[in-house]
């Protein structure tokens, strides 16, 4: 498989350095080019700050019906990943296989009707598609209700005046009830600002449920001064006493809107002792299609185990845009995957300045 992904990145590498005008300034600039990069680590990466200012993208202006935008405060530049249906179609392969490999996999206790085959009731606490059509967050929940989830999956959230996202709380609340009545395990799925809107409702409506066995919650992103800002483990443990799900049924979700795969930080699994899910070191990896390095912001080179380090990605299923991504995120490195810390010092990335028209 080693072998197979750096033949395809090399590959993809030179495509992109051919059709995507400003990562190819960006690849002169520091002196790389597809006759001189003979290893995957040596493909340059674009950082997600040129996202914001430039056109990253192998499609003309007339094939690029969809793009994403990133989130962030009010004001910001948010960057933009411009996509056409091929490569909306890459996305949801590589999307739904490794979701499904990490929360819908056939030995997860208390899914028996999943693993027939019947899908589960999907509870997204954002907006739909519809009404937020430039997230990428929001488009992926909407491909894994239509493709994964079941017919009563739902949206609960919206958007207010000025952009900021709501929670209809009466909505996610009729909708658990009804999974409790039934007794079917229910999948809730948001960003960490989402759940803790949920959760201050909760605590104000004094609401403590058992959900049935077998339900999970799927939690990314961070705040972006949307809410209050909770630790991940206080975070957790307020779901698990709210919602009555194990800790070991809350699984952490890592993409961003300028790659096309995501990270997950363990597969929740039968435990044949208790039936809840045995529960793995929180260790964030990525799909075999894309490969991480945790590298030194001073060097670029890869940090030694347990180091820290800025997170840079590499993934096969960027195919119209840049396949290695610079991340602003730092990281701990954990043999080929890594720990998330979170967001570096703002900086200017190494390569923007040199992007010149």
């Amino acid at each position: 498989m080693a072998e197979g992904f750096e033949t395809l990145a090399l590959e993809l590498f030179a495509l992109q350095f051919e059709a995507n005008q400003p990562y190819q300034r960006l690849c002169i600039a520091r002196g790389r080019a597809p006759e001189n990069v003979i290893r995957w680590t040596e493909i340059p990466a674009a950082p997600t700050e040129a996202y914001k200012d430039w056109d990253l993208t192998c499609l003309a202006p007339q094939e690029r019906p969809v793009v994403f935008h990133s989130s962030g405060t009010t004001g910001q530049r948010t960057s933009r990943h411009f996509h056409c249906q091929d490569s909306l179609a890459v996305y949801a392969a590589s999307l739904q296989t490794w979701f499904q490999r990490h929360l819908l996999s056939d030995d997860n206790a208390g899914l028996d009707k999943v693993s027939a085959g019947q899908p589960m009731t999907q509870i997204a606490l954002t907006p739909a598609p519809a009404v937020a059509p430039d997230s990428s967050l929001v488009h992926m929940l909407g491909v894994l209700q239509e493709n994964l989830g079941s017919r009563d999956s739902l949206f609960a959230g919206g958007v207010e005046m000025g952009g900021a996202w709501s929670l209809d709380i009466d909505r996610v609340l009729n909708a658990l009830r009804q999974s409790l009545c039934a007794n079917q395990p229910v999948l809730l799925m948001g960003t960490a600002f989402n759940f803790v809107n949920l959760l201050d409702q909760f605590e104000l409506k004094n609401i403590q449920y058992q959900l049935a066995a077998g339900s999970r919650i799927m939690e990314t992103g961070g705040y972006k001064g949307r809410s209050r800002v909770l630790p991940k483990e206080e975070l957790h443990r307020r779901l698990v006493r709210h919602l009555g799900i194990p800790e070991n049924h809350i699984v952490s979700e890592y993409g961003m809107s300028e790659l096309s795969s995501q990270a997950y930080d363990y597969v929740i699994r039968k435990d044949s002792r208790s039936g809840l899910g045995e529960k793995v070191r929180r260790v964030f990896r990525f799909p075999p299609w894309a490969r991480v390095r945790v590298i030194s912001p001073e060097t670029e080179a890869e940090v030694s185990e347990g180091e820290t380090g800025l997170i840079q990605v590499t993934d096969l299923a960027n195919v119209a845009s840049v396949l290695a991504v610079q991340t602003s995120d730092l990281g701990i490195r954990r043999g080929t995957d890594f720990e998330l810390v979170g967001r570096a010092a703002a900086v200017e990335p190494r390569g923007c300045s040199l992007m010149t028209a």
